[in-house]
């Protein structure tokens, strides 16, 4: 079983579990919270368990932070939906793992009494093939989103769109690998070491 929860990805000058936004959280909060190694510069990355992280978090964390940031809602270490906030308001999301991105997102006819079934159904498999042809078709937009947020941050962005939209449409067996990879892809300082298996 894989990793479910939220990836937070931020800088600021002091740990990230001082922000304000987690005040209120469980004490018993360390338990649930892993702290990725940090890349130089105050770029700092949480892993969060399921059901701490709230969406309106992330502008909370933009303003607390005074930076850009990112989150990556992770569904068992399969599929993830990365969404960027800079400080001007501006938002951008992209999903990793397009093919479970698309067996996560395809909607079953109305018509359908047993799931399981239409899965194995050959119109099952041809919903999925429109949704991640959808899916593929944001690649480039979601990719330009991305460069610009990081340009925001401060990154000297490699500028080569095509390497970011090559790793949107990639594959790892853990999805956490292509978060770090596509922080790495978008210019931002490299940690030490690398993020931890789940």
């Amino acid at each position: 079983m894989g990793f479910s929860g939220h990836l937070v990805f931020a800088r600021s000058e002091h740990p990230l579990l001082e922000a304000p936004l987690f005040d209120s959280a469980d004490p018993g909060l360390g338990n649930e919270v892993h702290e990725w190694q940090s890349r130089p510069g105050g770029w700092q990355t949480l892993q969060l368990e399921q059901g701490i992280w709230k969406d309106e978090d992330l502008s909370t964390l933009v303003e607390w932070t005074g930076a850009p940031a990112c989150i990556a809602d992770v569904s068992d270490s399969s599929v993830a939906l990365v969404t960027g906030l800079d400080t001007n308001g501006h938002r951008w999301q992209a999903w990793l793992n397009l093919n479970n991105a698309a067996a996560l997102l395809v909607e079953e006819p109305e018509d359908v009494d047993d799931v399981s079934l239409w899965m194995a159904t050959p119109e099952f498999d041809e919903a999925i093939g429109r949704k991640r042809a959808e899916l593929d078709g944001e690649v480039p937009t979601d990719a330009e989103g991305a460069l610009v947020w990081a340009a925001a941050a401060g990154v000297q962005v490699p500028g080569q769109q095509s390497r970011i939209e090559e790793l949107l449409r990639a594959h790892e067996t853990f999805v956490e690998e292509l978060f770090d990879a596509l922080l790495d892809r978008l210019g931002f300082p490299e940690a030490a070491c690398s993020a931890p298996q789940p």
